[in-house]
């Protein structure tokens, strides 16, 4: 038997490979599918089964592709319907994979649909169970994302049976391989490690522990933020379809000549993403151009701030196009028209007009401050990373509401806006979104919140109602 882990660090996603004897599955495929059929073909082994654990939210997957590259039939478990072919497994039924079996374990909870699936030896003795988003490690799978009339009360409660039914009555030595790790929005606090064991996780998972139903529906109910805006438009994509990614590549890979891409700038609903390092962007950049860099979490920015119906033009760093409509292809956006061709420098060689946001140090926020009535101190951070400290007046705009007309509207032109993050990455993002909304009397503070707290003459304050 052999499995391998096949982790995206930006999505904090896992997909598995599983193999035995010369065949394979793949457990929760992203939706370029490449790495799939190079590890089979590496390894010499044919792709039997594609298993899915549930309609995912966050990701497109790879399921419909890697099925018509393969012939290999997509499994789901009980209480799936969808707008294509899939093999609907019972509860308790068995898939032969060389000398190991896959049992299907029907865990409804984060999803009415969602499974799990229980890897046996050739012995049949379990030893590793994938349990998608029923069972991270550290944390469960939140209850309150797609399942029709479902309150999350009652898919807590369907989740707390399927846990203490399904999964922690199998042996302690049993590997747990969730489909998430650390960063993602599918769970309310994942820990750091990408697997653990029942035991452990008995021992240390909050949800696992002693307690009756009701304690549990309110641990894991009690906390929950507002999902990422793309996680419904994701979930309906997996469940009812979608565009091939080689034509989703055919589309985005077109190289625009300049006087293509000015063309393209006519249009008033497009987007115009600049997918390079915050760092470059900021020395200058086209106007009107939005900016989510590929060195953070790339494609889950893009879905919250995006909308899925416009085009989208790029601008990237030469070799880094691929990459760009791939990863936005892995959230589902469709409609990629092409890059300029060379980048940004082909932009400013022909000496077209550019625009730039300054960058400032922390030390010159603490000079301005006394004296500056005009200044205004937008921190966008998430609200709880916010209230564990920021300095004393700031406002909290978290960067996923920036695109609320409700946000924009309390900042003004008049403004002297300093704006940061934590580190860097979403101030940029933040200061690119407000340029196209007309605001540019703004300064960028490098290093974010990592370097403010440490600043003297800077007053920092905690808002303890929010932490307790």
């Amino acid at each position: 038997m052999y499995i391998k882990q096949l982790y995206t660090g930006c999505l904090s996603e896992a997909a598995y490979y599983i193999e035995s004897e010369g065949e394979a599955a793949i457990i929760d495929p992203l939706r370029d599918i490449e790495v799939y059929l190079d590890l089979a073909n590496e390894r010499q082994t044919r792709i039997k089964y594609i298993f899915e654990t549930h309609f995912h939210a966050d990701f497109v997957s790879g399921h419909l592709d890697l099925a018509k590259a393969t012939g290999a039939p997509i499994i789901y478990g009980p209480d799936t319907e969808t707008t294509f072919p899939i093999y609907k497994a019972s509860d308790g039924e068995e898939f032969k994979l060389g000398r190991i079996s896959v049992e299907v374990l029907h865990t409804p909870g984060h999803t009415v649909e969602s499974s799990c699936y229980l890897v046996k030896d050739e012995n049949g003795k379990p030893t590793a169970i994938f349990t998608g988003d029923t069972l991270f490690v550290g944390d469960v799978g939140r209850p309150d994302l797609s399942s029709g009339n479902l309150s999350q009360e009652q898919l807590a409660s369907m989740l707390f049976d399927s846990l203490h039914k399904k999964i922690i009555t199998l042996p302690d030595d049993v590997i747990v391989y969730p489909a998430h790790g650390q960063g993602s929005s599918c769970g309310k606090n994942l820990g750091p490690e990408t697997y653990s064991t029942i035991g452990e996780e008995k021992e240390t998972n909050y949800a696992l522990q002693s307690q009756t139903k009701g304690e549990f529906i309110r641990a894991v109910t009690d906390g929950l933020t507002m999902p990422p805006q793309y996680f419904a438009i994701n979930a309906r994509i997996n469940k009812e379809g979608y565009e091939s990614l080689d034509e989703v590549l055919e589309s985005g890979m077109k190289s625009l000549s300049l006087t293509g891409f000015k063309d393209w700038l006519k249009n008033e609903d497009l987007i115009l993403l600049d997918t390079r390092d915050a760092t470059k962007f900021t020395e200058g950049f086209i106007p009107g151009s939005l900016n989510i860099g590929l060195n953070g979490r790339f494609a889950e920015w893009a879905g919250n701030l995006m909308s899925f119906e416009k085009p989208i033009v790029l601008v990237t760093e030469p070799g880094k196009e691929k990459e760009s409509v791939i990863r936005l292809a892995r959230v589902g956006f469709d409609h990629m028209k092409g890059y300029l061709e060379g980048g940004f420098q082909t932009w400013q060689r022909a000496g077209e007009q550019i625009d730039l946001i300054v960058n400032v140090e922390p030390d010159e926020l603490a000079m301005d401050l006394p004296f500056d009535n005009r200044l205004m101190i937008v921190d966008v951070r998430s609200e709880t990373e916010f209230a564990d400290g920021h300095v004393r007046g700031a406002l909290n705009i978290p960067l996923n509401t920036l695109t609320d007309p409700a946000s924009m509207a309390i900042i003004e032109e008049n403004h002297n806006v300093y704006i940061h993050c934590g580190g860097g990455y979403r101030s940029v993002i933040a200061s690119s979104l407000l340029k196209i909304q007309g605001i540019h009397n703004l300064h960028n503070i490098l290093g974010g919140w990592n370097m403010i707290k440490n600043q003297p003459g800077i007053e920092i304050v905690k808002e303890k109602s929010v932490l307790n």
